[in-house]
């Protein structure tokens, strides 16, 4: 049974900074491409970041090009994101997704597999 679970998310300020991480199970880790997505209150579900399996190639959203920057631990089958210089229009529940050799790396559709969501808020 395959389980992806996030953690990290809280409260912040503005301008503050927080760590997500997201551990699988029950895949073989290193062989997925791994992203995260988010979805505040009233919108649809929005790519944020992604990371290649092979090769580690990242991408990122513009908004948040430059501010989070997203890392994998193969040995410890996690994703994280790192992300500094938050904005109240960060505030969302974020996702972490999981797919072997995603074709669309930014497109929710291809990925196999979804964590719970952990929630981010923050204050202004």
């Amino acid at each position: 049974q395959v389980q992806l679970e996030e953690s990290g998310g809280g409260l912040v300020q503005a301008g503050g900074s927080l760590r997500l991480s997201c551990v699988s199970s029950g895949i073989a880790f290193g062989r997925y491409d791994m992203a995260w997505f988010r979805q505040a209150p009233g919108k649809e579900r929005e790519f944020v970041s992604a990371i290649r399996s092979t090769g580690g190639r990242t991408y990122y959203s513009d908004s948040v090009k430059g501010r989070f920057t997203i890392s994998r631990g193969d040995t410890m089958n996690s994703v994280y994101l790192q992300m500094n210089s938050l904005k109240p229009e960060d505030t969302a529940v974020y996702y972490c997704a999981a797919d072997e050799r995603v074709h669309e790396y930014y497109n929710k559709r291809f990925y196999d597999f979804w964590g719970q969501g952990t929630q981010v808020t923050v204050s202004s």
